[in-house]
């Protein structure tokens, strides 16, 4: 009898597990099918398939714990999602782009996976931005003791991304349980392996990152892939570090419906990989042990190909979403009330302190904020002190260095966002944040929207920004005008110390992401100084500021140009009560309705920013002035900004480009002549 039992067993594997690992396996194999020929009858748009791929994706789906473990797989990995308990039906709704869609309800691209209930976190189209996401995962695992692990996937295309060495460092220094898996099927669409890496080996690059175990395998074969992310799997629960599994496989198709292999790939070699086909690879494993017969592996697929047809039938008769609900999901709509509490610990406060004390406090009420950025720790605090002390009184497990990398920076805090915690990042200078463009333009500010709502990740970006320092080309550079074009994340820019605190307080406290801006220049400046409010003052986002009250000409400004047009105002000699100073505060949400108050009592506007004044962000609220307040207007729209040039170190040369109070008294003399 129990010689019996043990006979009925394959590579530890029982014959109910081999039917139901194969199942999966022809099931990602007649999904690719069906979804090309409804593609072909125009029921379809796109396509990227798994075939060639499912052994490897299926040895590592059963490695993991379905909803508990984390997985950021990548736009191939449909037999892994199904290894995971994602339906066919579920795939198809994906495919077809319908309203039930668990992956995205119809807002991204088909095979773009994502599914809350089993942790599959909502992943877009750039290749390797998921891998930092993963380490940042993997972090908030560790921080709270529990044995889940990452998994994360990719091709060898994305190996050639810094993003991916930048995760094999992280997640390696700090000994973190992710599974990184490198499916290696030779082509990046239509480019080899041969010129994309070094060596033509991923796994030979992927050496001298200590603690990062390493593992090649034929992922074609199911059995020896499986043991390899068994070991891997195994490791990363014991703490013992992060491991890279590099699978050979085979891509059976094109690239994806819009490709034809045929153009840059030799029949011979086309037919080659035919032969390397993993299902039947395993098919032949199993009968040849005995524990499987040929004809049960027929039913199977007899029996899957009808069900994929019957689940197409039911797929093709679900709804479209709502038309009308092509604008939800951009931001959570939460209302974070104000509390302008008038209660003050002290008389007079900086800015940078207001903003260490505002991130104190936070770090106090949070448990789950972490801090984080390049230099932060104690005992520097940052390069301008921001986050001076901070380490010392919540411990660096909390507070921390990060490696010199702004997209390691974005990235890994999108994987803790995601997993619950509230990071607030640090980076440098604002110059130097393209770098984590990616990760703030595809990911950060789309994860709500394009996951339907299932996924968030409300992290807050602090960065200084702006000239007037003699910082030269690339630490003056104001970026406010790029981000303003982003849908999805809200941008702060206070004027002085009070409004950085209250609104750095309620950055922390929302459920979107938040970049927030903070000028060098008034960091330690008197004339931004204030008395400190207590730990209870909140400014909501989207609440202009009245700086002073004029019934001749409204100012609209923020950031440093608010000092400059009260300093303009005292030159003009316009009489008390003539000009309106609008400190904006928030440049999203924007304040429309102050705005719009304040052209009905004066009938004039002008813009001031320090931001090039092309495409500036005063350019779009002209726009809006125009559009919206037209009728309101006598007399044009002006705006005082920053001319079309880099910033120069000499500063009689930096005069002469950045936005002087001169030019902002020039401006106002016109318009009131007007």
């Amino acid at each position: 009898m129990a010689l019996g039992k043990l006979m009925k067993r394959f590579y530890n594997f029982s014959k109910t597990d081999l039917l139901s690992i194969y199942q999966k396996m022809i099931m990602g194999r007649h999904l690719d099918t069906k979804m090309l020929t409804l593609l072909k009858q125009g029921k379809g748009f796109f396509h990227i398939g798994c075939s060639g791929h499912e052994a490897a994706q299926l040895a590592a789906s059963q490695t993991l714990t379905p909803r508990q473990d984390w997985s950021y797989p990548y736009y191939r990995d449909a037999a892994f999602c199904l290894g995971l308990g994602m339906t066919p039906r579920e795939q198809l709704l994906s495919f077809l782009a319908r309203k039930d869609d668990p992956n995205s309800g119809g807002r991204q691209m088909p095979q773009h996976y994502g599914h809350k209930d089993l942790r599959i976190v909502s992943q877009s189209s750039p290749t390797g931005t998921q891998l930092l996401q993963a380490v940042g995962c993997a972090m908030t695992r560790k921080w709270e003791k529990t044995k889940e692990i990452v998994y994360v996937s990719c091709g060898e295309g994305t190996v050639s991304q810094g993003d991916f060495h930048e995760a094999l460092n992280w997640s390696s220094r700090d000994k973190l349980p992710v599974l990184f898996h490198v499916e290696d099927n030779k082509y990046a669409i239509s480019v080899h392996i041969s010129e994309q890496i070094s060596g033509n080996s991923v796994y030979k690059i992927t050496s001298g990152y200590k603690n990062l175990k390493r593992f090649e395998v034929d992922g074609t074969d199911f059995f020896e892939t499986h043991l390899a992310f068994e070991k891997a799997s195994n490791r990363a629960r014991e703490g013992k570090g992060p491991s890279v599994v590099v699978s050979h496989v085979v891509r059976l198709l094109a690239h994806s419906s819009s490709d034809d292999q045929r153009k840059y790939r030799l029949e011979k070699d086309l037919n080659e990989e035919r032969g390397k086909d993993p299902i039947k690879k395993f098919e032949k494993s199993c009968i040849e042990s005995g524990i499987i017969k040929l004809n049960e592996f027929r039913e199977i697929d007899e029996d899957t190909k009808k069900q994929t047809d019957k689940d197409a039938v039911w797929a093709l008769e679900q709804p479209h979403p709502d038309k009308e609900t092509a604008f939800d999901h951009v931001y959570s709509g939460q209302n974070l009330k104000g509390n302008f509490t008038e209660k003050t610990i002290s008389d007079r406060i900086v800015m940078v302190d207001a903003i260490n004390h505002a991130l104190n406090e936070e770090m106090i009420q949070n448990e789950k904020m972490v801090i984080y950025g390049q230099d932060v720790a104690d005992p520097k605090g940052g390069v301008f002190t921001a986050t001076k002390g901070l380490s010392d009184t919540h411990g660096k497990d909390r507070v921390f260095n990060a490696p010199l990398a702004e997209s390691s920076i974005i990235g890994t805090a999108v994987g803790m966002a995601v997993a619950g915690w509230k990071p607030v990042v640090e980076i440098q200078f604002g110059d130097y944040i393209w770098t984590g463009m990616m990760q703030i333009r595809n990911e950060v500010a789309t994860m709500r929207y394009r996951s339907n709502n299932k996924w968030t990740c409300p992290l807050v970006i602090r960065v200084p920004v702006g000239g007037y320092i003699h910082g030269s080309l690339c630490h003056s550079q104001s970026i406010d005008g790029f981000f303003l074009h982003l849908p999805g994340i809200y941008i702060a820019y206070p004027s002085t110390a009070s409004d950085a605190k209250g609104l750095l307080k309620s950055a922390c406290r929302m459920s979107d992401p938040v970049l927030f801006m903070e000028h060098k220049g008034l960091y330690r400046q008197g004339y931004c100084s204030t008395p400190e409010p207590d730990k209870n003052f909140l400014i909501p986002f989207g609440k202009a500021r009245i700086v002073q009250e004029g019934n001749r000409l409204t100012i609209i400004t923020w950031g440093a140009m608010v000092q400059k047009a009260i300093e303009a105002v005292k030159e003009v000699a316009s009489g008390p009560g003539a000009i309106e100073i609008i400190d904006l505060r928030t440049l999203n949400p924007l304040d429309t309705e102050t705005i719009g108050t304040s052209l009905e009592k004066t009938g004039r506007v002008l813009i001031v920013y320090e931001d090039n004044i092309t495409n500036g962000p005063g350019a779009e609220i002209a726009a809006i002035i125009s559009q919206d307040f037209f009728e309101l207007l006598d007399g044009p729209i002006k705006r005082v900004a920053a001319k079309d040039v880099p910033i120069p170190f000499n500063w009689y040369l930096e005069e002469k480009v950045l936005p002087q109070t001169s030019d902002i008294v020039s401006a106002i003399t016109e318009l009131m002549e007007y």
